[in-house]
């Protein structure tokens, strides 16, 4: 389901139970994405999406918006490129900045999903993302984001105040009508 700012700031002690999970990130960590989180919600061109189970508990989210220059995220990773492939990626770009799905509800496509959903309809000309990385046979992330088409922008990229690596994924804009399984 698609979620309004305003959703997701309401469901935000749910959003990061979900989002700690998902990545593994300590108590401390978590208490300090809240505010980032938050003020996400603002940016322009946010859009959300959210798969609650039957009781109502989220089992997994989404959420990106509109990069540009100024924003923390977007600075980084576009220092990191060269001129030619940040003017590429990045003039036209829309951020995945979060998708997450419960540990215990993975594998049901869900992530699928959620990820079909935020990005139909995207009126940008690439999207963006960061993933920690991982083994891409076994990484159920990876596996996902390689499945819609997403290439390699970098790899082994590390950001301030985090020791993971992360590789960052781009592809361009609309995604295709299927998907193979």
């Amino acid at each position: 389901m698609a979620w309004q700012p305003d959703d997701l700031v309401r469901r935000l002690d749910d959003v990061i139970e979900v989002y700690g999970a998902a990545m593994g990130y300590h108590a401390a960590l978590l208490q300090t994405r809240r505010g980032y989180v938050a003020a996400h919600a603002g940016r322009p061109g946010f859009r959300a999406v959210a798969t609650t189970g039957d009781d109502g508990s989220l089992l997994g989210f989404g959420y990106g918006y509109t990069s540009t220059p100024g924003q923390w995220w977007h600075d980084q990773i576009r220092a990191s490129l060269r001129r030619d492939d940040g003017k590429s990626w990045m003039s036209d770009c829309f951020e995945l900045v979060e998708l997450h799905v419960r540990p215990g509800a993975q594998g049901h496509g869900i992530g699928q999903r959620q990820l079909r959903a935020l990005l139909s309809s995207v009126p940008h000309r690439t999207v963006l993302l960061s993933t920690p990385e991982a083994d891409e046979d076994t990484s159920r992330a990876w596996r996902l984001y390689r499945r819609f088409g997403f290439v390699d922008v970098l790899r082994n990229f590390y950001f301030p105040g985090d020791d993971r690596a992360f590789g960052i994924l781009g592809r361009t804009l609309p995604l295709p009508a299927r998907v193979p399984a």
